[in-house]
């Protein structure tokens, strides 16, 4: 499975006002602990891979998901190969990575809002010290679906008002260790 996803920084209160006009259905927001791990055998940053524990809270139910991100596999979007599954004891997978050598890099804490649109999820990201997102993104079985998916979530972005020239390529966890994460919003 492939995650098409395109990533902007914008202020979400423009960005609801156009998905209202879009008629846009809200689905639910939720808030994201994402802890990432380097690998013993080899390093994620420099394969452009990742590996999180995701502990996933949402009206007081908590769930606990297992990723592995693959490297992008284009230089439009930050598409990539992603496998996930979901455990039942995030504190017992925490230590299992770290009896086989996987150290924590980092956690990722964000609140989402999601809305679907035109077939595709939008996600309004409020990341801890980093700032306001947007995503679009949908999730496609072969590699001949990336490129579709991609133009589907293009035009969605211009629909919304933003500008496709401010699209980010970088993960929240990179944002999130550069610490130099520009303070003003696109317009």
């Amino acid at each position: 499975m492939y995650e098409v996803e395109l990533k902007l920084r914008a202020d979400h209160d423009r960005v609801r006002e156009r998905l209202e006009a879009l008629a846009a259905e809200r689905v639910q927001s939720l808030t994201q602990a994402d802890t990432y791990y380097d690998a013993p055998h080899r390093d994620f940053a420099a394969t452009d891979e990742a590996v999180r524990v995701r502990e996933e809270t949402r009206d007081g139910d908590r769930v606990t998901r297992i990723t592995y991100k693959g490297p992008k596999i284009e230089a439009e979007s930050k598409t990539r190969e992603e496998l996930e599954t979901t455990v039942g004891d995030g504190e017992t997978v925490r230590e299992l990575f770290e009896s086989l050598g996987f150290e924590p890099v980092a956690t990722v804490r964000k609140d989402r809002e999601y809305f679907t649109v035109s077939g595709l999820t939008v996600t309004l990201d409020t990341v801890e010290d980093v700032g306001e997102f947007v995503e679009v993104e949908t999730d496609v079985e072969t590699a001949d679906g990336v490129e579709p998916a991609r133009e589907a979530a293009v035009e969605l972005l211009v629909d919304l008002g933003l500008d496709l020239d401010n699209q980010l390529r970088t993960s929240y966890l990179e944002l999130l260790l550069a610490d130099d994460t520009p303070e003003d919003t696109q317009e």
